[in-house]
């Protein structure tokens, strides 16, 4: 089946280039209609209706299609059906307070095989586009402004906050996320600032010295889980080609460089990386470093097992002492609130479908 170019998420150079020999200033009505969240070309109002019928036959505005959306009291998870097919998946988030966070995904499936997430068992099927990265984020932002009841609210930030920890591994995709960024940070489109956005990776050395040197400066989440290498290396097998020596020295350039503030992601295995020494092992990481440790308690999701036994929940003792172990030692210490399970849409369960 043949599919028609798709428009939501190119630059407005991009569509520009795609309209000519039409004036420019069309592919600025259709750019400012993208960014607002229409749906189709008859609802570009200020464009005549033969022009937007020839788009229509000419162009698609995305390129995939929502297969379903579920929903609990605090989150909303669209399955998201690719144009060849495949299907990702990506979440709304509410913290209760109305403010609203968009986690999307870079890849369908993913590469980097971490023991304790649901998308690493699917293996990976390849990159996600930057249009597909950006699509998300519209479908996400119209489900949020449906909600609200409220068709101008498209205008403005009713998502505060873009955080790509999603399927895949960000920095193995870098090319595709870097024009996604741009989208969103364009300032004569969705104006995201760069502080809003972050972007959270096993470690991939080579793509965090490339953003060190080149940007984006957005915000950077390590998913560190433990700095004790051998056991990272075998709950993480991805990071063996990514020594944590070179990781470190890739963040310290990175905030050399101007970037902020990195959270260090420990996702809490119980009776796996909840000793003393996975603790102190971060803390020792940290070292140097402008940091904050984001302690995420595994959230369960089936067939995941690491040494032949199930992996399991770490108890509240197992959390509150490791929390305090890293406090001890002066870092500053936050818990991820464990928003979206009750969908499967929580930290490593992307991947756990529903039809």
């Amino acid at each position: 089946m043949e599919h028609l170019p798709s428009l939501a998420g190119l630059p407005l150079q991009e569509i520009e280039t795609l309209l000519s020999p039409l004036p420019r200033f069309r592919a600025s009505q259709i750019y400012k209609w993208i960014v607002r969240g229409v749906s189709d070309f008859s609802q570009m109002t200020d464009i005549p209706h033969s022009l937007r019928q020839e788009f229509a036959s000419r162009f698609s505005l995305y390129s995939s299609v929502i297969d379903s959306f579920h929903e609990d009291r605090q989150a909303k998870k669209a399955v998201i059906k690719l144009k060849d097919g495949l299907k990702i998946e990506a979440v709304l988030l509410n913290d209760g307070k109305k403010r609203l966070t968009a986690c999307l995904s870079t890849q369908a499936g993913c590469p980097a095989d971490c023991v304790f997430c649901k998308t690493g068992s699917l293996g990976f099927a390849r990159d996600l586009c930057a249009e597909e990265i950006a699509e998300q984020f519209l479908f996400l932002r119209n489900a949020a402004a449906d909600t609200l009841g409220d068709e101008h609210i498209r205008d403005n930030h009713i998502i505060e906050n873009i955080v790509v920890m999603g399927m895949g591994e960000p920095l193995l995709n870098l090319a595709q996320l870097r024009m996604a960024a741009a989208f969103f940070t364009d300032p004569d489109g969705m104006n995201f600032s760069k502080r809003r956005i972050t972007v959270s990776t096993c470690g991939i050395c080579g793509g965090l010295f490339d953003i060190a040197e080149n940007g984006p400066f957005i915000r950077l989440a390590l998913s560190l889980t433990t700095a004790d290498e051998p056991l990272r290396q075998k709950l993480m097998p991805i990071t063996a080609a990514n020594p944590l020596k070179k990781v470190k020295e890739a963040l310290a350039l990175f905030q050399k460089k101007g970037g902020g503030r990195v959270t260090l992601e420990a996702v809490l295995l119980g009776g796996v990386n909840t000793r003393g020494k996975d603790a102190l092992s971060i803390a020792e990481f940290a070292k140097g470093l402008d940091t904050v440790v984001n302690i995420i308690p595994w959230n369960p999701a089936d067939g995941l097992e690491f040494e032949g036994k199930p992996l399991r929940e770490p108890d509240r003792e197992e959390i509150e002492k490791f929390i305090g172990l890293l406090e001890s030692k002066g870092l500053k210490v936050t818990k991820r609130l464990r928003k979206g399970r009750g969908v499967n849409g929580a930290c490593g369960q992307l991947g756990c479908l529903r039809s």
